[in-house]
């Protein structure tokens, strides 16, 4: 297993870590699905485990998957061995009572049940969720404060950004100040940590890392669905009303991925290191955080770390995914 430091901190993460909203299960928050259907905490358990004897040292989890669940589901399958790994989690997205996820009071309440769920004193890295601070950010300021006082106290260590566009990473990240950035990025969208992008020249100026979640692009880049007979998921499964889960997709996808197979291979470990190693190759990205229901997933993900692609691979998988 690689390591890789985070930003500027003395925190080092295994390049290969591990994702966890698949474990909250089937969700709903405000009436919109967030969750995934088919988690088997016995072989969560087992995948974890895996994991651990295998140099994975960090864990992504939020509040808002499974309202608690996956937090709670991750520390019952670390155990003991929880004291030894990095564990990241998030706020912002599940409201509970409060006005607004982001609101101080609701921060330190949430950061306080994770401690609880999650069966540890500190967090390692906590984030904000997402980019929406209210109007005009009213609320980023006191929930800005609220944050360095939980780093104060020692119930956090690093203060992590998550969001999902350039104009609240370039409008946020002066203001935050965070040490970590967190987005989806995968080979069929890294507009984040492209050379010249907006997100990157922030990554590079204030020396900042990356973390990608969806680094296969929910299954996508690896030759699981089929255009002749396109998936169906059940109601409060989050990919039920994705349009790339559609046969008009998957369409235009299945020949850019058969290519893919042609030079790295057809075995579906062969598309995960492909695609693993694709956004491991910019050297911004601090790790890669698959998701993940079961060990053989876990033993796919882990095999890619240490097996780096080439110059002209990468440029490779950029040009037959491009559009």
């Amino acid at each position: 297993m690689n390591y890789r430091k985070l930003g500027t901190s003395d925190i080092e993460v295994s390049d290969v870590s591990l994702g966890c909203w698949t474990l909250g299960g089937l969700n709903w928050v405000n009436g919109v699905p967030n969750g995934w259907a088919n988690v088997d905490e016995k072989q969560v358990r087992s995948a974890v485990r895996w994991a651990l004897d295998n140099g994975v040292n960090h864990f992504d989890n939020a509040d808002v998957y499974g309202n608690g669940r996956a937090e709670r589901m991750l520390a019952r399958s670390l155990g003991w061995r929880g004291r030894d790994v990095l564990i990241a989690t998030k706020v912002g997205f599940f409201p509970g009572t409060a006005a607004h996820a982001y609101e101080a009071g609701h921060i330190r309440q949430q950061c306080e049940q994770s401690l609880r769920n999650l069966q540890r004193d500190w967090i390692d890295i906590y984030y904000f969720h997402h980019g929406n601070f209210g109007n005009n950010d009213c609320y980023l300021p006191e929930a800005l404060a609220t944050m360095h006082r939980l780093r104060e106290e020692g119930k956090i260590r690093l203060i992590g950004l998550s969001a999902s566009s350039d104009d609240d990473f370039e409008r946020l990240v002066p203001k935050i100040e965070p040490t970590v950035l967190q987005s989806y990025a995968n080979g069929l969208d890294d507009g984040f940590i492209r050379p010249g992008s907006v997100v990157r020249r922030l990554l590079e100026e204030r020396a900042m890392s990356f973390v990608a979640f969806s680094p296969l692009a929910q299954g996508l880049l690896l030759d699981k669905y089929s255009a002749k007979n396109p998936p169906s998921f059940v109601e409060g499964d989050q990919r039920r009303d994705n349009a790339r889960f559609r046969a008009e997709y998957l369409t235009q996808l299945e020949p850019k991925v058969a290519k893919l197979k042609e030079r790295f291979g057809a075995e579906t470990g062969d598309l995960v290191r492909m695609a693993l190693q694709y956004i491991l190759y910019e050297p911004v990205v601090g790790c890669v955080i698959p998701g993940f229901r079961n060990a053989e997933q876990v033993k796919m993900n882990v095999e890619a770390s240490g097996r780096p692609l080439s110059d002209d691979d990468a440029a490779f998988v950029r040009d037959v995914l491009a559009d």
